[in-house]
C-alpha cells in the first residue's frame, strides 16, 4: 500500500467468474483504494496485465485469463479509480467520473508496484481494450516497463458523429464553467436500469451465452456495474485522446485488433495511430464487434492464440 502497509484480501466473485483469482487492495498516490486481482500461474511465458475498460471489473476477464493461463501466462488486472470494486468519488456511485485522465496513470503505477511486490514473473505483456487502451497508449510514450503490448479496440478517440463532437467539446467544456461537469454526459445510460435497456442493441460481441453472462455478472453484483460518465469525464476522454494522437509512437512491439463492425470507438483513430507505428501489427477481425475477447470459446480461444504467439 501506498502508506507502507501489507495490501489487505479483497472481495472476488469467483462464482460469476468462471474460476478463482486473488483479489487485494492496494492504493494509489493521492490513497484512493484499488482492487487488484492477479490469478496464480506457474508463468513460464511471463505475466499478462489485463487493463480494462470503461465500466469493467476483473470478473469480466475471468475467462480470458484462464486462457492465458493455459497457455502458460500469469495474468492480473485492477478495477480503475470510480468502477468496478475501487473507490467512487463521485457522489453518484452509478457515475463514471475521474477528475483527471492522468489519475488513470496513477492507478497503473500502483499496480505495476503491486505486480512486482508479488513477484509476478517477467516480462510484462500488457493487454488493454478500448479506455484501457488509452490508459497504456499514455504509459508506453511514458516509457513504463512492459516489454510488449496487444490493443483490442483501443479509445484512442471517442466515436461521435462530426457535429456532435464540436458540441460534445463545447458542452463538456462549458459544464466545468458552471459547475455542472457531474451531470451524465447526453445520449449515455444514466441509471443500471437504462443501461440494461441499452445493451439490448448488443454492440458488443456476436455470442449471446458470452453477452448474458456478462450481464448476469453485474444484476448479481450491482456494485460491479457503471451508467453514464459524467460531462467532465467527457471532457477529459476528449482532451487525452486529442493530446495522445498528437504524439508519435512509441518504440515498443504491439500488436492492435480491431473489429470490422466497431460502433464503440473512433475507428479512424486507430488506423491513423496504426499507419504510423513502425514494426507494429494491425489486424481487422471481420465481423468482430467491440468485445473482441467476450465470445464462444472457440472464438475467444482463437484470437488468445493470435495475442499469446504475439507475446512470445
Amino acid at each position: 500500500m501506498a502508506d507502507g502497509t501489507e495490501p489487505s484480501v479483497a472481495p472476488y466473485f469467483a462464482e460469476v467468474a468462471d474460476g478463482p483469482a486473488a483479489a487485494q487492495w492496494i492504493a494509489a498516490a493521492d490513497g484512493v483504494r484499488l482492487r487488484a486481482v492477479h490469478w496464480d500461474a506457474a508463468a513460464p511465458r511471463g505475466t499478462v496485465l489485463i487493463l480494462t475498460g470503461r465500466t469493467e471489473y476483473a470478473e469480466k476477464y475471468g475467462r480470458v485469463a484462464g486462457d492465458l493461463v493455459a497457455r502458460g501466462y500469469g495474468c492480473a488486472t485492477l478495477d480503475w479509480r470510480g468502477q468496478g470494486l475501487s473507490h467512487r468519488g463521485h457522489d453518484d456511485a452509478m457515475r463514471g467520473h475521474v477528475d483527471r485522465f492522468s489519475e488513470y496513470q496513477d492507478d497503473l503505477d500502483a499496480f505495476l508496484t503491486h505486480a512486482q511486490s508479488l513477484g509476478l514473473p517477467r516480462p510484462y505483456h500488457m493487454l488493454a481494450h478500448s479506455m484501457g487502451g488509452c490508459i497504456g497508449l499514455r504509459a508506453l510514450i511514458r516509457g513504463v516497463g512492459f516489454d510488449s503490448a496487444c490493443f483490442t479496440a483501443p479509445m484512442w478517440g471517442v466515436l461521435m458523429r462530426p457535429t456532435l463532437r464540436v458540441a460534445a467539446w463545447g458542452l463538456s467544456s462549458a459544464s466545468r464553467l458552471v459547475g455542472l461537469s457531474h451531470l451524465p454526459s447526453p445520449g449515455r445510460s444514466a441509471t443500471l436500469e437504462e443501461a440494461a435497456e441499452a445493451a439490448e442493441a448488443n454492440m458488443l460481441t456476436r455470442d449471446q451465452e458470452s453477452f448474458d453472462w456478462v450481464r448476469r455478472q453485474v444484476a448479481l453484483h450491482p456494485e460491479l456495474g457503471l451508467a453514464a460518465p459524467s460531462l467532465h469525464w467527457l471532457h477529459e476522454a476528449l482532451r487525452e485522446t486529442w493530446t495522445l494522437s498528437r504524439l508519435p509512437s512509441p518504440a515498443l512491439t504491439c500488436l492492435t485488433l480491431l473489429g470490422t463492425e466497431e460502433w464503440v470507438v473512433d475507428s479512424a483513430r486507430i488506423r491513423q495511430r496504426m499507419a504510423r507505428w513502425p514494426g507494429a501489427a494491425f489486424e481487422m477481425i471481420e465481423g468482430g464487434r467491440h468485445e473482441l475477447l467476450i465470445e464462444d470459446a472457440e472464438t475467444r480461444g482463437a484470437r488468445i492464440d493470435r495475442i499469446a504467439n504475439h507475446f512470445g
